[in-house]
C-alpha cells in the first residue's frame, strides 16, 4: 500500500472517537517534556514526583499533561526493564498524565489483539492492545500503565465498539512504578509480538520505528 501509516491516521482523524471524557485538546492540556526529568529530582520521593507532576497540570489550569514522542529520555536506565540497554532511551508513544482511575475509551471499533500484567519496574503494568480495520488497512492501538481491572473479563477477540470504556489510568503500585499515565501507542506491524511492543527503542531504531508507530498526537488532541 503506497498511503503511508502517518498519513493515513491524518487523513481518517474524524473517524476516531476521544480517548478521554471531556475530550483532550490543545487549549487542555500542558505540555510535559521529560527528556530531563531526573535532573533535579533525585532526592525527591516517589510521592514527590507525582505531586510535582499534577501540580504542574493544576498550575497550568489544563486537565491533563501530554507529550514525549520520539523524546530522548534517561529515566529508563535507572529501571529493572532496560537495566544493561542503556541505548533504548527514544520514547515513541505519547504520554497522558492524569490521575489514577481515570477512564480511557476506545478510539474505533475493534478487537482486543493480546493484553497482559507486566509486573517488572519499567515496563508497562496492565496493557491492552486493540486490532482496528478500516478501509481496508489493519493497525493497532496500545495503551499501557492501566489499572489491574482494565484486564477483567478480557479475551483475545474480544469485540469493542468505538467510544466504549476500555480501561482505567493505573496506579504507580501496579502500573509498573510510574506516575499515573496513559502510555499510547500507535502499531501497524506487531511483529509478532504478544501483550507488548516496544514503547521505548534504540536510536539506530528510529527510522523503522517512526514509519511503524507514528506519532498519535493528532488522534489524542481533537
Amino acid at each position: 500500500m503506497s498511503l503511508s501509516f502517518e498519513n493515513f491516521i491524518k487523513q481518517h482523524k474524524t473517524a476516531f472517537e476521544s480517548l478521554f471524557d471531556p475530550a483532550l485538546t490543545d487549549a487542555n492540556t500542558v505540555y510535559m517534556e521529560l527528556s530531563s526529568a531526573t535532573k533535579g529530582s533525585e532526592s525527591l520521593s516517589e510521592a514527590e514526583q507525582d505531586a510535582a507532576i499534577f501540580r504542574g497540570i493544576d498550575d497550568a489550569g489544563a486537565l491533563a499533561g501530554v507529550g514525549g514522542y520520539l523524546e530522548n529520555r534517561s529515566v529508563y536506565r535507572d529501571t529493572d526493564l532496560f537495566h544493561g540497554d542503556a541505548e533504548r532511551c527514544i520514547h515513541i508513544g505519547i504520554d497522558v498524565f492524569m490521575p489514577a482511575g481515570t477512564a480511557i475509551f476506545a478510539p474505533l471499533d475493534g478487537v482486543v489483539h493480546s493484553f497482559a500484567n507486566r509486573q517488572v519496574r519499567g515496563d508497562y503494568g496492565p496493557v491492552i492492545i486493540l486490532r482496528h480495520h478500516l478501509d481496508d488497512f489493519t493497525f493497532h492501538s496500545l495503551y499501557g500503565h492501566l489499572s489491574e481491572g482494565s484486564l477483567a473479563h478480557l479475551h483475545d477477540g474480544k469485540p469493542v465498539a468505538a467510544g466504549n470504556k476500555i480501561a482505567e489510568i493505573g496506579p504507580r503500585s501496579v502500573n509498573g512504578n510510574w506516575a499515573p499515565h496513559l502510555h499510547f501507542q500507535l502499531i501497524r506491524d506487531m511483529q509478532d509480538y504478544h501483550g507488548d511492543y516496544p514503547g521505548v527503542v534504540r536510536p539506530a531504531e528510529v527510522d523503522f520505528f517512526r514509519a511503524n508507530c507514528p506519532d498519535p498526537t493528532s488522534l489524542l488532541l481533537t
